[in-house]
């Protein structure tokens, strides 16, 4: 009886072994995406279509904040937060489960974005004040751009009117020298987009600094210096590409131009692929590393649009970002008690956040899920599960050399 016992044991924990060892299919990572995405993005929707969100929303900063953060923080959580979750949004409504946190958060946030350029309502955010309503009025310029026919289209006419107006009031404040210019050329990329008047010398001064800057092999520096960190992911890329292609549509820039920034946006996401170790984990350099997944606004972008280099099937993208995901919002501390994202990398690190750094910045997080935005049946979420380029290399796996890209 005891030798029976010991064998069905050891089969009971064989069995619980392969279990483990199973990877998840491409519907339980999407699955786990969408909800963490909505877990995520839930407080500041919610409470903004509330008109709590100024009420409700802590303001956390570091050690050595610029403390102004208070005037700007909550219309960064929203101008992150829709760039972010735009592409999942603009999928048409379904009966799943997944399709109804779309809905609610849609529905949710068209009556949100009527409160906050209500110059009544208790959440009427600051685009105004300061040099940085410039940076979030343009992600939110972005989300609007990603999903034109979901988010802008079905806003009435008062509320276009007061969004376009806050756009137009923003051109009293220069851009920096720096990845600050997109900035700038997006919110008036979008103007041009809806038929308004725009101011083309801010979109045509980007256009031509951003790519003086180029130093090679997909990589930009932030201004004349080079700086080690993620903001050719966080914003150079995205917003260079997706700003050309406005222009493109408009007849006002030439294609050569759009294909060779999409270029460099694709090697510079082979880059990003490359950097996740085999347990997904990526170096946490340069500033704002508190964006967390933010930092694959690129390779995330890249899967989104289809644009992914041969080599890199999309499930490896898909199983090394959810990695990475598992890795930090489910270290303890990412979350406060009542839902909304704390500082810090890879749990609750208050000392890693920059001076410019405030509860609403971490919403840039966002970024990382955009291809949520492609539908459930696309490869991205229908492959198989696969290594990606690390997780190769370091077990004996046959993978592609890295090569160098004008």
């Amino acid at each position: 009886m005891k030798k029976i016992l010991i064998f069905f044991t050891f089969l009971t924990l064989n069995a619980l072994l392969v279990v483990a060892q199973t990877p998840e299919t491409g519907q339980q990572n999407r699955a786990y995406w969408s909800k963490l995405l909505y877990k995520i993005s839930y407080p500041v929707i919610h409470n903004l279509s509330q008109e709590t969100l100024v009420k409700n929303m802590p303001i956390e900063t570091g050690p050595n904040t610029y403390k102004r953060e208070m005037p700007v923080s909550h219309l960064e959580s929203v101008g992150r937060t829709v760039a972010g979750i735009a592409p999942w949004l603009a999928l048409e409504d379904d009966n799943t489960e997944e399709g109804n946190l779309r809905k609610t958060l849609r529905e949710k946030l068209l009556q949100g974005l009527r409160n906050m350029v209500n110059p009544k309502s208790p959440d009427y955010l600051n685009f105004r004040k300061d040099m940085q309503p410039l940076v979030d009025a343009a992600f939110l310029a972005q989300g609007f751009l990603r999903a034109k026919n979901k988010l802008w289209d079905p806003l009435d006419d008062i509320t276009k009117k007061r969004f376009v107006e806050e756009f137009k009031a923003l051109r009293n404040r220069k851009a920096y020298y720096s990845n600050w210019l997109l900035f700038a050329a997006t919110t008036e990329a979008f103007l041009l987009k809806i038929g308004e008047d725009y101011d083309p010398a801010r979109i045509d001064y980007a256009l031509k600094k951003i790519p003086e800057w180029y130093f090679g092999d997909g990589i930009y520096g932030d201004g004349p210096s080079f700086a080690m960190d993620y903001y050719n992911s966080f914003v150079i890329h995205p917003m260079l590409v997706e700003v050309l292609k406005v222009m493109v549509d408009a007849n006002l820039a030439k294609k050569e131009e759009y294909d060779l920034a999409l270029k460099r946006m694709i090697r510079y996401a082979e880059h990003q692929e490359r950097f996740i170790s085999p347990e997904g984990t990526y170096p946490p350099i340069g500033r704002s590393i508190a964006y967390r997944v933010g930092a694959f606004h690129v390779l995330a972008l890249a899967a989104l649009q289809n644009n992914l280099s041969p080599y890199m099937k999309p499930a490896q993208v898909r199983c090394a970002l959810t990695k990475v995901m598992k890795n930090q919002f489910e270290a303890e501390g990412t979350f406060d008690a009542n839902g909304w994202l704390q500082l810090g990398f890879a749990g609750h690190q208050t000392e890693i956040a920059e001076p410019y750094i405030s509860t609403g910045s971490l919403y840039l997080c966002t970024f990382g899920f955009l291809p949520l935005g492609l539908p459930a049946s696309h490869p991205f979420w229908t492959d198989a599960p696969a290594d990606w380029t690390s997780k190769k290399a370091w077990s004996g796996q046959a993978f592609k050399k890295d090569a160098h890209v004008d």
